[in-house]
């Protein structure tokens, strides 16, 4: 059984204000080159399919020919909802497309969409479980206790009374515990949004949509195969992918990713203005990248973006490296940010703002607030 997992197309979505469905077309394009060549026997969407709960006209537009095209193949599709995703929005009319075998997950209501699928080592059941919050599980199982998105998740599987004996797929949207954040995520604060990779152990493969490097969580079989696209700085040094997935007998997997390339790449580029306006620098690249540039003049450039704009036309960011910039103070996010408390977080953009600790009074407050706003009072 060979499947195709894709995640986080963020159709519709601007970095840096600039519009991306120019390359998101291209690359859907690509993907469908991928699936003619690869024939699978299903194509896993694993969320995050739109970048707004309310998408753009533009963007439902670009959705709807790459699933009319991907329909056009006879190949099913299975595609959950994301956490930038609107259920009820995705969901529309998938009593109607399951007959063309696109599979789309509900608003979770205790049923949990699933397809069965056979070859010659048995069935291959399918479950779609769209991205999961506590208050949407606990308002469905209102006598279970469901407090965190560990929680959560573990009930709707404790609930899907799998086969055993089968080989069973599940394409969810969350986040789990160790997996390497990029800039263009959403985080929440203190890492609460995190579940253990053990909730995953009845599946044989999780393909799993929210994280935007491709990588695998926990073991080798729970993975994020990661955005078609960069979709911020921080991935500039990846290269990205589709997640080619091949089920033999229970028990044994393989997986493999197929490269992807994009219309415009996203790159970093560092040196003094002259350097970087120079030929010799830039000859040879493809200068309609786009492009964060980083210049090491000690003295600012008038009008630096626009005159670089005349060479790197999608130039997205200017930013200096010198040493005034290294003497001021920035405020920025924490790379273990995900790992500690609220209280910790606020204390520390305190005592950078104020340059004093908060006091035992300030912080009793505080954590009161904190408490208030989860609701546990």
């Amino acid at each position: 059984m060979k499947l195709i997992h894709l995640s986080d197309l963020h159709i519709g979505k601007r970095v840096n204000e600039f519009s991306m469905s120019e390359d998101q077309k291209y690359i859907l394009n690509q993907i469908l080159e991928i699936i003619d060549r690869e024939r699978p026997d299903c194509v896993l969407l694993a969320g995050d399919i739109y970048d707004k709960t309310i998408p753009s006209a533009e963007a439902v537009q670009i959705l709807d020919d790459f699933l009319t095209r991907l329909a056009r193949r006879r190949i099913p599709a299975a595609m959950i909802s994301g956490n930038h995703d609107s259920p009820e929005r995705l969901a529309f009319g998938a009593e109607l497309m399951k007959e063309t075998g696109l599979y789309v997950s509900p608003v979770y209501d205790k049923q949990v969409q699933s397809l069965c699928l056979t070859d010659d080592f048995g069935k291959v059941q399918i479950y779609l479980l769209p991205f999961l919050k506590p208050a949407i599980v606990r308002h469905v199982y209102e006598v279970e206790t469901v407090e965190s998105y560990q929680d959560a998740v573990e009930t709707a599987i404790a609930h899907l009374e799998l086969d055993p004996s089968c080989r069973n797929v599940l394409v969810a949207h969350q986040f789990v515990a160790g997996a390497r954040r990029c800039e263009s995520e959403e985080m929440s604060v203190g890492g609460i949004d995190q579940v253990d990779v053990t909730v995953f152990d009845g599946f044989d493969y999780v393909a799993l949509g929210h994280i935007h490097s491709p990588q695998s969580a926990g073991r080798r079989t729970v993975r994020y195969c990661g955005t078609p696209l960069k979709y911020s700085f921080s991935e500039a040094g990846q290269q990205k992918s589709v997640s080619v997935v091949e089920l033999f007998e229970k028990g044994r997997v393989e997986i493999r990713e197929v490269p992807l390339t994009p219309l415009r790449d996203m790159r970093k580029i560092r040196g003094t203005y002259l350097e970087l306006t120079a030929k010799s620098f830039y000859e040879g690249t493809n200068t309609e990248d786009y492009i964060q540039a980083t210049l090491t003049d000690e003295e600012d450039i008038p009008d630096g973006m626009q005159k670089l704009r005349i060479i790197y036309p999608n130039l997205m960011r200017l930013e200096y490296d010198n040493r005034r910039t290294r003497e001021n103070r920035q405020i920025e996010r924490a790379a273990d940010a995900e790992e500690k408390s609220e209280l910790e977080l606020f204390s520390e953009l305190f005592e950078l703002q104020n340059n004093q600790p908060m006091g035992a009074e300030q912080k009793e407050f505080l954590e009161d607030v904190i408490r208030l706003a989860k609701g546990e009072e």
